[in-house]
């Protein structure tokens, strides 16, 4: 059996429509299609019922996700057992979108191997839709994101929130005075809200599905946009970005997300180790809110830089 083709027919039952599941498994139309029907080939039956509005599971599509699932879950198992270096016994693969890995994920694997030196961690990084198809697949056991999605094998349990802050790579930016707004994609909750509150910032010019991306962008530009406050820090405290006066924050949070087939011990052991990164990250984030709000109190030019950690 083509593992390939067990991968396509999940993308297609996930998504329901095979130009979602090209556009995800960056391969043409016709590649899915052929995918699909040497699968049903092989199977003597037919997976999918195909229109224009979509494609649905048949009755034995139903039946065989969940073999195709299994079937995922033993070829990766399969794949990083075999792939364990030298000298380490147990192995882990975790994911997380660009933004949650310097704040997060990088300190998550640094607490596995203190507790358990044995554990060899692999880490992907990608947009939200990347890692919960690899959670999917099995490529990952355990991931974070900002916008999880419920998936059957999947358990969502919150992490670390995190609030949406406005900032200029100029000084002295205000509401009113705003140009050159970078909007970005955090989600349709984000989106109604800045609908609401700033409207005026729905009509940008530029927009960017990246955020981890562009904060880089603006950084080197004049520009400005709504960035995790955790992650623009080091910029704050450079001086390379500047709050914007009087502009609202928004919620933020983030999750993770677990494959409910995880060994019981690594899944006690990656659930201890989170906590106690969460809680220090929690711990900053207080000071970072009462230090935001200091700011906010004062002339932005006087005042643009925080204390570091």
């Amino acid at each position: 059996m083509d593992i390939t083709l067990i991968k396509t027919f999940i993308e297609v039952a996930n998504t329901g429509s095979f130009v979602a599941a090209r556009d995800r498994l960056f391969v043409t139309q016709s590649a899915i299609s052929l995918r699909i029907q040497r699968l049903e080939d092989s199977l003597g039956h037919q997976l999918f019922t195909r229109s224009k509005a979509g494609a649905v599971l048949t009755p034995e599509g139903v039946l065989f996700e969940r073999y195709a699932l299994s079937l995922l879950k033993i070829w990766e198992e399969a794949r990083q057992q075999i792939a364990i270096p030298h000298g380490y016994t147990r192995a882990l693969s975790l994911g997380a979108q660009y933004s949650l890995w310097p704040g997060l994920g990088f300190h998550w694997l640094d607490a596995l191997q203190a507790e358990m030196p044995e554990l060899s961690v692999h880490a992907e990084m990608g947009t939200a839709d990347r890692i919960t198809r690899f959670l999917v697949e099995g490529v990952v056991q355990a991931a974070l994101l900002y916008t999880p999605q419920l998936r059957p094998g999947l358990i969502v349990e919150p992490a670390l929130d995190d609030e949406l802050i406005l900032v200029a790579s100029y000084s002295g930016a205000t509401l009113e005075t705003l140009t050159d707004y970078v909007a970005v994609d955090w989600g349709p909750e984000f989106t109604h809200a800045l609908a609401t509150a700033l409207p005026h910032l729905t009509d940008s010019g530029r927009s960017m599905a990246l955020g981890a991306l562009t904060m880089e962008y603006i950084v080197n530009r004049h520009a400005a946009a709504f960035l995790p406050a955790r992650s623009v820090r080091r910029y704050l405290n450079a001086n390379k970005l500047y709050i914007v006066a009087d502009a609202p924050r928004f919620p933020y949070p983030s999750w993770v997300v677990w494959r409910d087939d995880l060994d019981d011990d690594l899944a006690q052991l990656a659930r201890v180790t989170l906590k106690a990164v969460v809680q220090i990250a929690e711990k900053n984030q207080e000071s970072l809110v009462d230090e935001l709000k200091i700011m906010e109190d004062y002339d932005p030019v006087l005042h643009a830089s925080i204390t570091n950690e």
